[in-house]
């Protein structure tokens, strides 16, 4: 049963991601994370304050689902079929990340500087995720949808506003990785 523990190779996963997708095809249904959460805040109520989420959310439950599947698929992943507590890093990017003081990069899958209970009292913390939360949300919304939505279920419908979103999302990805990171970090 070792090869529960290991992680899956590309030749597993991406038929499996190729088999979602043609399901969600012919059963005529978009994935996206994006549409997925804009699906709970309708069901919760926020269709009262903004016509965005002012649509019928019981036609979309299936979206609700997806993300509690997220939520338990992650979690019995972590607790049930996981032996380390690190991603595998290129030697390289460990020393790059120490620079930036990520002192544990390599170690933990969610850096302490990042992610530990001192980086919600600490305001550039806050302020990162705050910008960053924001200029996520926003390019969602104006991109029509999220990185996922776009590269999964955009590229397999061979939409070409897809396909200009995920050129977009690498070569702001690309600029953040290779340029800004150091000064925000």
């Amino acid at each position: 049963m070792n090869w529960i523990y290991d992680p899956w190779s590309w030749y597993i996963g991406g038929p499996l991601i190729a088999l979602v997708m043609l399901l969600l095809l012919l059963s005529e249904k978009k994935f996206g994370m994006s549409s997925n959460l804009r699906t709970i805040c309708a069901a919760f109520g926020a269709g009262k304050s903004t016509p965005f989420f002012d649509y019928d959310w019981r036609s979309q439950r299936w979206n609700i689902i997806v993300i509690l599947g997220a939520f338990v698929g992650g979690l019995i992943g972590a607790k049930f079929l996981s032996t380390q507590t690190a991603v595998d890093l290129h030697p390289d990017v460990i020393l790059q990340l120490q620079e930036l003081n990520i002192v544990d990069a390599g170690q933990a899958y969610m850096p302490e500087r990042l992610f530990g209970s001192a980086s919600w009292t600490d305001w550039k913390s806050l302020s990162i995720l705050a910008v960053g939360g924001f200029l996520v949300g926003f390019g969602a919304r104006y991109a029509g949808g999220c990185t996922s939505g776009h590269a999964i279920s955009g590229l397999s419908n061979l939409q070409l506003p897809s396909l200009i979103a995920v050129i977009g999302f690498f070569i702001g990805g690309i600029i953040m990785n290779h340029f800004l990171i150091g000064y925000i970090l």
